[in-house]
């Protein structure tokens, strides 16, 4: 890979970082189409792995453009068996992903923080903030809805997830309880075979 595709590499990913409404995921198909599809750096196999691999280890959902950064990398520096040449090549593939994905949704939403902060006596960003409360409420209901729904077998519902989810939203809406100790109870209820 010349300078001018790195360049090129770097620009797009920026583009995307600013198209990533939901978080970078949802911009996968375009970056087969770029990775894989137009310009061949990756194979099919080892664009599903990256995704794959991050989606399954802890951490950050974004980790999948680190991988995928790190694979053209080493591609580009001829494998991973070519030595350090090809590993340096490899994190240059990383840096080059992540700075651009992170740094234009990155800056933005400083600037906007501030911007929101400075002016947060205005009448407008008041009533922006106050009428986000409630779409976040509600989406952290719908989330709350999905799951419990999605717990029970048969035709039958399970009515002690459903008193469960109810409890669990009591809790955190009418107490101090920090969320740790409410996943660990969960994750206790889970053990014993509540849940």
């Amino acid at each position: 890979m010349h300078w001018q595709d790195w360049f090129a590499l770097f620009t797009q990913y920026m583009l995307l970082s600013l198209l990533s409404i939901s978080g970078a995921i949802t911009t996968v198909p375009d970056m087969h189409r770029y990775l894989v599809a137009q310009h061949g750096w990756l194979t099919d196999a080892q664009f599903s792995s990256s995704v794959a691999i991050a989606q399954a280890a802890p951490g950050p959902n974004v980790l999948f453009v680190a991988l995928m950064g790190w694979n053209v990398g080493l591609n580009a520096g001829g494998g991973i068996g070519a030595g350090p040449h090809a590993w340096l090549t490899g994190l240059l593939g990383l840096a080059t992903t992540m700075i651009g994905i992170m740094l234009p949704s990155t800056t933005l939403t400083y600037f906007a923080t501030r911007w929101g902060h400075r002016n947060r006596t205005k009448r407008g960003v008041r009533a922006f903030k106050q009428g986000m409360a409630p779409v976040v409420v509600g989406l952290l209901v719908a989330t709350g809805w999905v799951l419990a729904s999605g717990n029970h077998s048969g035709d039958t519902p399970a009515w002690h997830l459903w008193l469960l989810t109810g409890a669990a939203a009591l809790i955190v809406w009418r107490t101090r309880i920090h969320l740790l100790w409410l996943l660990g109870a969960g994750a206790l209820l889970g053990a014993v075979g509540f849940v």
